[in-house]
């Protein structure tokens, strides 16, 4: 069955993670994705880090489901015929540095002129305006500058840390594929396209403010330096690994008392609320570690688990894939690649009833499709013999 998205076309010009996987999340739905790259190298996570069979890990994993054309855009030929692509799609989606674009001539207005009603993104490091809007990015930058690291590292007194992670990245990815749902939701009612603009900052100060920005909330009682409650964190050591642990109500917390024999904790005055067990965190964690060490993690699994307190073992990535929560939902898929071989992934993490995603092909060799999407698009057998031939 279709996915949801099926019957749309996007029109991917982006590259690296932040504007591909939000691609490859609406591919995965169902829409049909065009994925445009230079001749040559294509985009360049290709050939970034492990490989198999000429086509890297990023790449694969960030590019399912979309066909790949090749095309030159500083060829005036070669921009008219993206330009006949677009005025066959719903959206578009590029993540160059700002005024590129413009200066290739598929910016917003040239792009609309094509295609009235087209949803255009654009993702950047910064935003299109302000002093460091032109300046390069990379997620580690984007980490530093929207106080991720500080909020990483603990406290402003700390030293700050990077997360072992792209986030900005991969939230910017996740928030542009909910702002192109948005925007052709919108069209639908009113039938007008529109520019949605999106910044990697943007994405990661929005995404911290949920829960990481209260001493900045409220307006004349700002706090100048945020020190953390504590810096020990939810991980504990047992015989033969880690452990996660949350006792964060009062029943959890009682729970857990019993379950590791240290009900006498129940009645010390520093932990008998949820407000004091904060004020004395350092205190109770380091309680808890010491029980924690006295078993192992299976056995404590066992215990916490017939308790009802909330506990998890820490996986190893080559652990978790073969965790039985995981294998029962389903999330890691394999199939064959026609280039790189076997391959493991994570399915898409929605699951709809009614549209089911569906895994339709592995990323694409570079340029494989440009034929017949120029074909789809009008142009006639010697019109690909010239275009494609210089």
């Amino acid at each position: 069955m279709p996915g949801p998205l099926d019957g749309f076309r996007i029109l991917d010009l982006s590259a690296v993670i932040s504007g591909p996987f939000a691609t490859m999340i609406l591919a995965d739905q169902g829409a049909d994705v065009i994925k445009v790259e230079p001749p040559g190298t294509g985009d360049f996570t290709r050939s970034a880090g492990n490989q198999q069979g000429g086509l890297s890990a990023s790449f694969l994993n960030n590019n399912r489901n979309k066909r790949s054309v090749m095309l030159d855009l500083k060829r005036a030929d070669h921009v008219d015929a993206l330009k006949r692509i677009a005025a066959t799609c719903d959206a578009m989606v590029q993540n160059f540095r700002p005024g590129v674009v413009e200066r290739l001539g598929i910016g917003y207005d040239d792009m609309k002129a094509v295609k009235p009603d087209l949803i255009y993104v654009s993702i950047s490091g910064f935003g299109e305006v302000g002093p460091w809007s032109h300046k390069p990015v990379y997620d580690p930058i984007i980490q530093a500058l929207s106080g991720l690291c500080s909020v990483q590292g603990g406290s402003d007194e700390r030293r700050p840390r990077l997360i072992r992670t792209i986030v900005p990245d991969k939230v910017t990815a996740l928030t542009a594929s909910q702002a192109i749902t948005a925007a052709l939701l919108a069209r639908s009612r009113t039938g007008e396209g529109q520019h949605v603009r999106l910044s990697m900052l943007d994405a990661v100060i929005s995404f911290l403010w949920s829960s990481d920005m209260g001493s900045q909330t409220y307006v004349g009682k700002d706090i100048s330096l945020q020190r953390a409650a504590s810096f020990l964190d939810l991980i504990y050591e047992t015989t033969d690994g880690y452990m996660a642990v949350s006792t964060m109500t009062n029943p959890q917390w009682q729970a857990f008392c019993r379950a590791s024999g240290n009900a006498k904790w129940i009645d010390d005055p520093r932990f008998a609320t949820t407000a004091l067990r904060d004020l004395n965190i350092d205190a109770r964690l380091e309680l808890i570690q010491s029980a924690m060490i006295a078993k192992s993690t299976d056995e404590w699994m066992a215990i916490l688990d017939e308790a009802g307190v909330p506990c998890a073992p820490v996986l190893h990535r080559s652990e978790m894939i073969h965790h039985p929560q995981v294998v029962a939902n389903g999330i890691v898929q394999e199939y064959n690649h026609e280039t790189a071989g076997r391959l493991r992934q994570a399915r898409p993490a929605a699951r709809f009833e009614g549209t089911t995603p569906e895994h339709r092909f592995g990323a694409r060799e570079l340029g494989v499709d440009s034929a017949d999407v120029l074909a789809e698009v009008g142009y006639s057998a010697e019109e690909l013999g010239r275009l494609l031939s210089e």
